[in-house]
């Protein structure tokens, strides 16, 4: 058993001072299985949800981003090398990065040592992602931690866990004693008074509002009962909401006449103070609205305690206030929980009885006690986990490239109270070139994925995309029907209608707000624009504004698939982007137009998508042949991705121009791609977008990046003797959106692959393979 032994633990969790309950308990458990195991090292890896961190204590040794996935490749080498020998992972959907907090897989596959995960939520109806998330999860940890025998129950029979692999361990708890809640009522100035409690970060799923309901039934009988709110709003509600549920509990207070007995304390608290605070309460209460918790840190801590415990009937309450130790109230009933508070108030012995009971069961619970039952399970996780194949660290052909890190400085410095301005020369914003439709549209979407892909570590991407929004709005003339493109610095319009190429972009801009745009208040708005602008583009003759307003057209019908309006256009515009395919394809030139120009790959994108939703085989297929056809054309001869110049652009019969390359190419290259690779799942269409997207890293004729990591901008085209030394909006933006674009393709690469790892799982246990596929 000697080669069992355990020398350092690696605790992985968010982490204080971080304000989150998995902080809290990931820091707790950390200091408990250190003080009861003291010649063991101890060290952890949180997980930080914005880019300044925190300042952490000496056990942080490394620290993930959130949304970076290559921070989470990053840890599992970092632990990999320095004997680690158990890995402890807490895990929440929403701490970690990626669809369902996906990015985590990333870190569990590449570990090397064994994982005691535990679980701090476990859904009983998860979706699609969730519960491949979950199921992958599973199969990555050689032991899981639950807290309750309900959360046992459902990895058993929803996710298919074996119990053999399960661990229950309760919630753990400081180690107080018993005392009268009058011992600490003075020291927050409620001496004499009763007092009724609830703490925790503040969010709108807590149910406060019914406690203060009953307020009134219950002071018209205890007129000497004061309620505390104690915590701060949730960081993350705070960000997106600021105090808009505090200020409401305060404005129900005052409306019914309360707000002499009830008292905030707007902050987070510590430890000890939390104790205290816990120990001056008479009655504690969880209102809770969510049925589906599974564990609730702040009322193991109460029953600890030995509070008398007034709750809604969740998970966690159900199995922990059994057989006597706490009242169960409905859901949303301000009556019910006056009456319970009542009961209890009435009934002295009662509620005495209530506190033992409660007190007298939890001792098993205490963090002492816990931590002895985690080391246990880290043995057994070290012990099963020595077979696992120890290799040396991957190769680059193991695994796929890094991408850059997202930095949003240009993009920042190159919007204003207005929008994004069009040029600078060098890094500085060009007021003299003013603003344009085309790049506020691009600019909306890059905005828009931010939110989704990005939002915790980019909060302001709302308020970025709120901007853009803003100035396609002012864009459009109704009068005319049309956009207009130009925008002086003085804020006068250059023009009385723009490009029809300009319009397509703006209502490829929205498709992509209305589609995807969780912020009602934008995608209602894009959503009017949209309808008033799309009519216009059934008079166009330019195939690049019929490719664009497909494409948004594609966006706009995720959320309003059944519009016929929007159906009939993308299939007029797109049968017309056939025919121009038809009346110009031969064997040697297999395009729409006599000519490559700009944004070429955006005709073949659009086609293909087109033709998919429509069921359109013959559409798909010319798509692809057109993507297939430009990006051969696209290439020299050391394999390098080489987009048509545009000094005179490519005309059939004509040579081909080798410069002035743009970074709009590469983009649009990378995007048309990647929807190939979706539709056929074939890997050659993923490298090509991996070709074209490192054209912006250096992978070109001049061997020169284009992407400027100390600005996060991007130079504006690739010329012969050199870059073009300014860093412009569309530049910019089109190296961002093929960035989010690779970010996106990775977290479905990354499925795929663990789809595929499943599989092949079943397969070898079917043939009594006993090995575990990593």
């Amino acid at each position: 058993m000697e080669s069992f032994r355990l020398r350092r633990i690696a605790f992985i969790g968010n982490y204080l001072p971080r304000q989150c309950g998995i902080a809290t308990f990931t820091t707790d458990l950390c200091e408990a299985v250190a003080a009861v195991a003291p010649e063991l090292s101890c060290i952890a890896v949180p997980i930080n949800d914005r880019a300044e961190g925190y300042a952490y204590p000496a056990r942080v040794r490394f620290e993930i981003a959130e949304e970076d996935l290559s921070a989470y490749r990053r840890a599992a080498e970092f632990l990999n090398i320095n004997d680690v020998d158990v890995v402890c992972l807490q895990h929440e959907y929403g701490i970690f990065g990626g669809p369902a907090g996906s990015h985590v897989l990333t870190l569990l596959r590449e570990l090397r040592v064994p994982v005691v995960t535990t679980l701090h939520t476990i859904l009983r109806e998860p979706s699609a992602e969730q519960r491949a998330v979950m199921e992958e999860l599973t199969v990555l940890s050689d032991r899981l931690v639950v807290m309750t025998q309900r959360g046992k129950e459902f990895l058993q029979t929803i996710y298919g866990v074996p119990e053999a692999k399960i661990d229950l361990i309760p919630h753990g708890i400081p180690e107080v004693p018993f005392v009268d809640p009058n011992f600490y009522k003075d020291r927050f100035g409620v001496e004499g008074k009763t007092v009724l409690l609830t703490f925790g970060l503040l969010s709108r799923n807590k149910g406060i509002e019914y406690v203060i309901e009953a307020l009134p039934a219950i002071l018209e009988r205890h007129p000497n009962v004061v309620y505390i709110v104690l915590g701060a709003t949730h960081p993350h509600v705070r960000q997106y909401e600021g105090e808009t549920y505090r200020l409401f509990l305060q404005r129900r207070a005052r409306e019914l006449g309360v707000e002499q007995q009830v008292i905030f304390y707007n902050r987070f608290v510590s430890n000890e103070e939390l104790v205290e605070f816990i120990g001056a309460a008479d009655i504690y209460l969880t209102p809770y609205l969510n049925r589906e918790q599974i564990t609730s840190g702040t009322l193991a801590y109460t029953v600890g305690c030995g509070k008398a415990v007034i709750s809604t009937p969740y998970w966690h309450a159900e199995e922990l206030l059994a057989e006597g130790r706490g009242i169960l109230v409905p859901f949303r009933d301000a009556a019910a929980i006056a009456k319970a508070v009542n009961r209890l108030l009435d009934d002295e012995i009662e509620r005495h009885a209530i506190r033992k009971r409660a007190y007298l069961y939890s001792r098993h619970m205490i963090w002492p006690e816990v931590a002895r039952c985690y080391l246990e399970s880290f043995r057994r996780a070290r012990e099963a986990g020595t077979s696992r194949t120890r290799v040396a660290m991957p190769t680059l052909g193991q695994r796929p490239d890094e991408l850059p890190m997202l930095k949003l400085d240009h993009l920042k410095r190159l919007t204003d109270d207005t929008g994004i301005l069009q040029h600078a020369t060098y890094t500085v914003p060009n007021y003299n070139e003013g603003y344009t439709t085309d790049d506020n549209a691009r600019a909306l979407i890059v905005a828009v994925l931010l939110d989704e892909l990005e939002s915790k570590s980019v909060p302001e991407a709302v308020e970025l995309a709120t901007r853009y929004l803003a100035f396609l709005w002012h864009a459009f003339n109704p009068e005319t029907r049309r956009f207009r493109n130009f925008l002086a610095y003085s804020r006068q319009w250059l023009e009385e209608v723009g490009s029809e190429d300009s319009h397509g972009r703006a209502l490829w801009g929205l498709g992509w707000v209305v589609g995807w745009s969780r912020r009602p208040g934008l995608w209602k708005l894009a959503s009017r624009l949209f309808h008033a602008a799309l009519p216009e583009t059934l008079t166009f003759t330019s195939p690049r504004a019929w490719a664009l307003t497909i494409l948004g057209i594609q966006e706009y019908l995720r959320r309003f698939y059944g519009d016929r309006t929007a159906q009939q256009a993308r299939e007029t515009l797109a049968d017309q982007l056939y025919q121009c395919y038809r009346a110009n394809q031969h064997d040697d030139w297999c395009w729409f137009e006599d000519r490559l120009t700009y944004a070429n790959a955006h005709l073949p994108h659009a086609l293909i998508v087109a033709g998919q939703t429509a069921g359109r085989s013959d559409w798909v297929q010319a798509g692809l042949e057109a993507l297939d056809w430009l990006v051969r054309v696209q290439q020299d001869d050391q394999g390098y991705f080489a987009p048509i110049g545009n000094d005179g652009f490519y005309v059939r019969g004509t040579p081909r121009p080798a410069f002035d390359q743009q970074p709009i190419e590469a983009h649009a290259t990378v995007a048309a791609c990647l929807e190939a690779y979706r539709l056929t799942h074939q890997i050659r269409w993923y490298r090509e977008a991996r070709r074209a997207f490192e054209w912006f890293l250096g992978r070109n004729q001049l061997g020169m990046p284009l992407y400027d990591p100390t600005t996060g901008g991007c130079y504006d085209g690739l010329h012969a003797g050199g870059v073009n030394e300014n860093q412009g909006a569309e530049s910019t933006l089109s190296f961002l959106l093929a960035l989010l674009e690779m970010r996106r393709i990775e977290t479905y690469l990354s499925l795929q692959q663990r789809q595929s790892d499943r599989r092949v799982t079943q397969t070898a246990e079917e043939a009594g393979t006993a090995s575990r596929f990593v």
